[in-house]
């Protein structure tokens, strides 16, 4: 092992091991743990080799440590789990991996592996092992082949990413053409672009190149295909006469919110004990029935069903009917994904830990202004951060409504929402329904953004406003993958530099108040170009350079 360039990966490998190669496969070449192991297979990573060296010199020698060196890769693993390095057990499950002392083990085992089809598990378990009812039986009983048939080609799951992304801009732009043979056209591109986005994953399980880069690139990607689309259909409506902006601005702003309350409700929770919720054990309840998980997980009309809707009434009505079906059925998901969690979050006895307090102070994307609120005499007794943050929201949403743009008392409600935003994050995030607070935020300025370019009365105001909230809700998605990657959120300069939250519902609402329709345009236009190049430049920068562990998403985002 001292001979193993410091760089690579160690395996030790008993050699009467008897199994498939599949699983040989999942012990040993797994990117995303540092170590490893299977009945008689252990590999360790760079940064668990001094373990697996300490673990070895550790090993008696001489008379009666026979049985420590009889199954040494057992010894080790054992050794290296109690070292508490991150090591993973592979389960075999229907596979086989043994260690046979005997011949008539051996035999036994080479029976059993011959009775194993290992190319069917593997292509088995290359599927997610949750995901939605349209994903599972429309989508995933071919594309585990067509998987399959790049791996054999030698293609990467993150060419098949970006053919995946490339296919819906293509749809895009179709859609943009605003020709029932584009809108057809459009709707067929987009289902295949979702398959393509279901093999990457089943590729990267498959062939087993788990990377940061291409988690990275699977998370963002679905967003960017998916807005894009939106922009795409308003286009082309634009040239059938009919103005949807507000509509595709909307669903946008709708579907981020909705990410949101989950990544926030999912941060807080993820290392919280002492979950005695009545309404999580009703729904263990309610998925102990076949036929309730696939109702359930069809309610929240996840990727696949939304994107086989969004395809389906592309190809057969107008975008308007398209949009008012995104806004209609998100709206309603959003109210039953966010009442379930409320309920789970009064009804349970749970403590929430340093790191989930951290996690959603990092979503809520504070900047300097709230943070100077945070520290000062005036919040330190404040109390009930999700009450603060309705409050704000409710002033500033008013004033918008009553007032719009050309005024200058949405001014008057942004400085009111801040001086509440920065209250709302003076403590940790820590309490029963604190992980409202960064989905409160985003509502809030994804908000601002819409109503005052609704209300400004100007041809490109919408256009532009639809710009800068996808401009910054990337900045917000990666937020979420970055700490999902266990990195951290990104770094504070850029949280400053981009105002924070507050710092830009201000700045928006006084361009609005300041300029004419014409100008506010412009200044809406040229925030988005800022905002975007700043995100994107930081984003790719880190996730290019990034030592975040390799991983890939197992389950359906909504």
């Amino acid at each position: 092992m001292a001979a193993t360039p410091a760089q690579e990966r160690v395996a030790v490998v008993d050699p009467r091991f008897v199994g498939h190669l599949h699983l040989l496969r999942l012990a040993l070449t797994d990117p995303r743990f540092p170590a490893a192991a299977a009945p008689g297979a252990l590999t360790v990573q760079p940064e668990a080799r001094a373990a697996l060296l300490s673990a070895t010199a550790k090993i008696p020698v001489g008379a009666g440590t026979a049985h420590l060196t009889d199954v040494l890769t057992d010894t080790l693993t054992e050794s290296l789990e109690r070292a508490d390095i991150g090591l993973h057990r592979v389960e075999p499950g229907t596979l086989v991996a043994t260690v046979a002392l005997t011949p008539a083990q051996r035999e036994d085992a080479r029976e059993a592996v011959a009775a194993v089809d290992d190319e069917a598990v593997r292509l088995r378990t290359a599927v997610k092992s949750r995901d939605g009812f349209f994903t599972t039986f429309c989508i995933s009983p071919y594309s585990r082949y067509l998987a399959r048939w790049c791996a054999r080609r030698g293609l990467t799951p993150n060419q098949v990413t970006t053919a995946s992304l490339l296919t819906a801009l293509i749809a895009a732009g179709c859609a943009a053409t605003g020709t029932r043979g584009g809108f057809i056209a459009a709707g067929v591109l987009l289902l295949f672009s979702f398959v393509l986005d279901c093999t990457d994953g089943q590729l990267a399980r498959y062939s087993l190149q788990y990377s940061t880069m291409g988690a990275w690139l699977d998370a963002t990607f679905d967003r960017a295909k998916e807005y894009a689309y939106y922009a795409g259909l308003a286009l082309g409506a634009a040239r059938c006469g009919d103005d949807v902006w507000l509509l595709a601005l909307g669903a946008m702003v709708l579907q981020t919110c909705r990410h949101v309350v989950d990544f926030a409700f999912n941060e807080a929770n993820h290392d919280a004990t002492a979950n005695t919720s009545p309404t999580a054990a009703l729904s263990d309840k309610l998925d102990s029935v076949g036929w309730t998980v696939w109702v359930r997980r069809m309610i929240v009309l996840p990727i696949g069903e939304r994107w086989a809707m969004i395809a389906v009434l592309t190809s057969l009505t107008s975008p308007r009917i398209v949009f008012y079906a995104l806004l209609v059925g998100c709206a309603l998901a959003a109210c039953y994904t966010t009442a379930g969690r409320v309920l789970r979050s009064v009804t349970r006895h749970a403590r929430r830990t340093d790191r989930a307090a951290q996690a959603l102070a990092d979503l809520a994307d504070s900047g300097p202004l709230a943070g100077l609120i945070a520290k000062g005499p005036a919040s330190r007794g404040a109390a009930g951060a999700p009450l603060l943050a309705v409050a704000g929201v409710v002033f500033l949403m008013t004033q918008l409504l009553l007032n719009g743009a050309g005024s200058w008392w949405p001014v008057l409600g942004a400085v009111i929402y801040t001086l509440f935003a920065g209250a709302a994050v003076a403590r940790p995030l820590k309490g029963a329904l604190d992980w409202l607070v960064p989905p409160l935020f985003r509502a809030a300025e994804y908000g601002t953004v819409l109503l005052l370019a609704a209300r400004a009365d100007a041809p490109g105001a919408l256009p532009a406003a639809f710009g800068l909230v996808a401009a910054v809700a990337y900045h917000h998605y990666d937020t979420v993958y970055r700490i999902r990657g266990g990195t951290g959120a990104p770094p504070r300069w850029l949280v400053w530099a981009t105002g924070g939250h507050e710092g830009r519902v201000l700045v928006v609402t006084v361009l609005a108040a300041a300029l004419s329709p014409s100008g506010f345009t412009l200044a809406l236009t040229a925030l988005a170009v800022v905002l975007a190049l700043l995100v994107l430049t930081e984003s790719i920068r880190f996730w290019v350079s990034s030592g975040a562990p390799a991983v890939h998403d197992e389950g359906e985002p909504a």
